[in-house]
This record gives C-alpha cells, structure tokens and sequence, in this order.
C-alpha cells in the first residue's frame, strides 16, 4: 500500500518494494482497499527483499513492526533507512467488517504518513 500511495504522489518516483517474508500474491483486501482509494496495486507482485541488498537507495523504508528488526543489511550505498510502523491488517482476525475496517485503517494511516514523508523529504529534492 505505501508503493501504491507513493507513486501516486508523483509518477516519476522510482518506487520498489520488497518483503522479508513475501506472499505469493498481494493480499486482495489491500488491493479492495486501495482501490476504494483510487489506487490500483492489483499488477504489483510480492518481492523478497533479498532482491535488491546490493543495489543503491535514496531511502530504505520498513513498514512493518518486525521488518524493522528482520530486514536485512543493504550493502549497497544508502542513503537514509527509517521505519514508518504499521499494523499488518493481514495478521487481523475477527468478523469480516472487522478485517476490512483494519485493512481501511491501516490504508488511511500509510496515507497519512507516506504523504507527510514525501511532503518532508522528496518535494525538498
């Protein structure tokens, strides 16, 4: 999701993402909810972060509680790692409308912070 609102502040942002422990399929609630938001992630496909370990970064970003932990060391230049933290509305368990309201919260939180980021850090550049 934070792929998704990223590129859709600005198209020429070179976006990446990547998982430590990635899904065969990006999990069709996020891609309900970001569509209800006019973002279509529905093409993106779940990526180890593995992948791009020796490649240079602007940012390096974790969004989720243990990837900040578990992410492993880029051995490419990197120029700024930070976490923004976030729920895994994935882990959410409950009734139907309880799992969707998490995925809608968790997607209006990553609105709210990613925006602030690129806000702060890329529209300066």
């Amino acid at each position: 999701m934070a792929h998704g609102f990223l590129q859709s502040f600005d198209a020429s942002l070179e976006v990446y993402s990547g998982g430590t422990e990635p899904a065969a399929q990006v999990n069709p609630k996020a891609v309900e909810v970001m569509k209800e938001a006019g973002i279509d992630i529905s093409s993106h496909t779940p990526v180890s972060v593995r992948t791009y370990l020796d490649q240079a970064w602007d940012y390096v970003i974790t969004v989720c509680g243990g990837a900040n932990e578990s992410c492993p060391a880029f051995t490419g230049k990197v120029g700024k790692r930070l976490h923004i933290g976030f729920d895994d509305p994935s882990h959410a368990t409950g009734t139907p409308e309880f799992i969707e309201a998490e995925f809608r919260r968790v997607r209006d939180e990553i609105h709210e912070r990613f925006h602030s980021f690129y806000l702060s850090e890329l529209c300066r550049k």
